[in-house]
């Protein structure tokens, strides 16, 4: 049983390797940085470097390599991504009719005022007399005046 080939074993050997030389690494750094009076880099550097060598230690390092070559484990992300879509597009859809919700055929209650209009569209300024109603830009030209534009 020596010589037989185990994929997930040596896959984790590899990764609990690598780990632990990029901490071994990273605490060099540290202690050069240190050496040279910048202490306070030199404790984030080494706070950085520990990262790696905990995971492997707690063993979410086994745990990823065994999720990173599982098929359903990436299906399930798939299903993830799928999800995280939909909600963004429902968000996106939300934002682009203003916040109005869709109407579900009157299993509703229905509002106070149904037939009132909300602040944002209601018509603030009434056009002049004699004067058709899209040519009334009294208000527009007082704002940009304002503004010195």
């Amino acid at each position: 049983m020596e010589g037989t080939y185990h994929p997930d074993l040596e896959d984790r050997m590899l990764a609990e390797t690598i780990c632990s030389a990029v901490s071994a690494a990273g605490l060099g750094i540290a202690a050069i940085t240190a050496y040279r009076k910048r202490f306070l880099a030199a404790a984030r550097i080494a706070a950085y470097s520990l990262v790696p060598i905990g995971l492997v230690m707690t063993g979410a390092v086994e745990w990823l390599v065994d999720t990173a070559f599982s098929p359903v484990a990436w299906a399930g992300f798939g299903v993830l991504g799928a999800a995280w879509l939909l909600f963004m597009s429902t968000r996106a859809v939300e934002r682009r009719r203003g916040g109005r919700k869709e109407t579900t055929g009157g299993t509703e209650p229905s509002a106070v005022a149904p037939a009132a209009s909300s602040p944002s569209r209601a018509v603030t300024a009434k056009p002049r007399t004699g004067a058709p109603a899209g040519e009334d830009f009294s208000d527009i030209e007082a704002i940009l005046k304002k503004h010195g534009i």
